[in-house]
């Protein structure tokens, strides 16, 4: 069930750059954290259509018509960006991981506005809010799922929980996931998310 959560909605975002002969994301994260504004800019063109469309699963539609997700994202990552000095591990899956995390923030965030601004009176029948979280996601597997399956992460090893987000969520290939969590090979890095989301789903039953 767990590897499935993401399946109707992750029409694979995202296929990294592995067969090109531009530096790797750590080496650019490395360069921004160093105050290469160059660098800065080629993670920044390279990973907002990846996580925009990661938010606009998790945005209700309501809230989508009331704002720009562009916007929304943009801020996270430029945020991100502006803290990678305080990554333990310069590395894509850490980035990405960290960037989810302000994103899930700012989506709540903007999900409570959303709700306070109609229940002040502000009658739009369009974006009348029915469910103040009911977004594509909680609508495919159900809110209390969603919920299981969030608090079940925190449970995982940050690198296990790297590697759960990049496969179940972000569509990464097993290559990909061996590069952007320093796993030494495709086939470890398979192994990796298996075990992964073996726990994942024990945690889950519990």
């Amino acid at each position: 069930m767990v590897a499935g959560l993401y399946s109707n909605i992750c029409d694979r975002p995202c296929v990294y750059l592995m067969n090109q002969s531009l530096e790797s994301t750590a080496a650019l994260l490395q360069r921004v954290a160093d105050d290469d504004d160059a660098a800065r800019e080629q993670l920044y063109r390279h990973f907002l259509p990846i996580i925009t469309r990661w938010a606009h699963g998790r945005l209700p539609q309501y809230a989508r018509d009331l704002s720009d997700t562009h916007d929304l994202v943009q801020v996270a990552l430029m945020r991100t960006l502006d803290r990678i000095d305080q990554f333990e591990a310069l590395r894509e899956g850490a980035f990405l991981a960290y960037l989810r995390k302000i994103m899930l923030n700012n989506i709540r965030m903007e999900i409570r506005r959303v709700t306070r601004r109609n229940q002040h009176g502000i009658n739009d029948t369009e974006h009348e809010v029915q469910d103040p979280e009911a977004s594509i996601m909680s609508k495919v597997i159900g809110h209390e799922v969603l919920e299981q399956y969030e608090a079940a992460l925190m449970t995982l090893s940050k690198k296990a929980r790297e590697a759960v987000i990049l496969r179940v969520e972000f569509g990464y290939s097993f290559d990909e996931i061996a590069v952007a969590t320093d796993t030494p090979s495709a086939n470890s890095a398979r192994m990796l998310v298996s075990r992964s989301l073996v726990r994942l789903a024990e945690a889950m039953d519990e």
